[in-house]
């Protein structure tokens, strides 16, 4: 796991991009996706100007990048390169990293993945409840990142799929 400290520099509403794998990540595998990241966060750019940037890998299972908007923002251009490069990772590592319908959750002192259909059925089954920790994907901020990544499955757009 990365944790935030790597971002103490980076304004509260600068943009994140999360992406779970579908698939836990061997260690050797973030050490090479944190490369990966790394070298494609310096090299970012945005209308030739380079944008303030990082890539970060989180329990093995997602990887994020940030953009300080402060200091330069992500343009319809940089953020296609992005994805293009998000792509590129899927290929490299054998991943999918664009299924939302994947949703992480903590269980005990694991962290699971159950697609939509699975996840009706952990429901039904009361293995998983309301108060089941779910990873919202969808936030889109670092603020939101640090405050409202984690929450309980009562409080996501999940709820709705019960």
């Amino acid at each position: 796991m990365t944790n935030l400290e790597d971002t103490s520099l980076f304004d509260p509403k600068s943009k994140v991009w999360i992406y779970q794998s579908n698939r836990h990540l061997k260690d050797e595998e973030v050490e090479a996706i944190k490369t990966d990241l790394t070298t494609f966060a310096h090299t970012w750019v945005s209308h030739s100007n380079a944008l303030k940037a990082i890539g970060l890998v989180f329990f093995n299972r997602f990887l994020i990048l940030m953009v300080d908007e402060t200091v330069s923002g992500a343009s319809g251009c940089s953020i296609d390169k992005s994805v293009h490069f998000m792509k590129s990772l899927e290929a490299k590592y054998n991943l999918d990293l664009f299924d939302r319908m994947n949703v992480a959750y903590v269980a005990g002192e694991e962290i699971k993945a159950a697609h939509k259909n699975e996840l009706i059925a952990l429901y039904e089954k009361g293995e998983i409840n309301d108060d089941t920790k779910i990873f919202n994907n969808l936030a889109n901020t670092k603020d939101q990142l640090e405050n409202g990544w984690l929450i309980p499955l009562s409080q996501s757009w999940v709820k709705q799929l019960l």
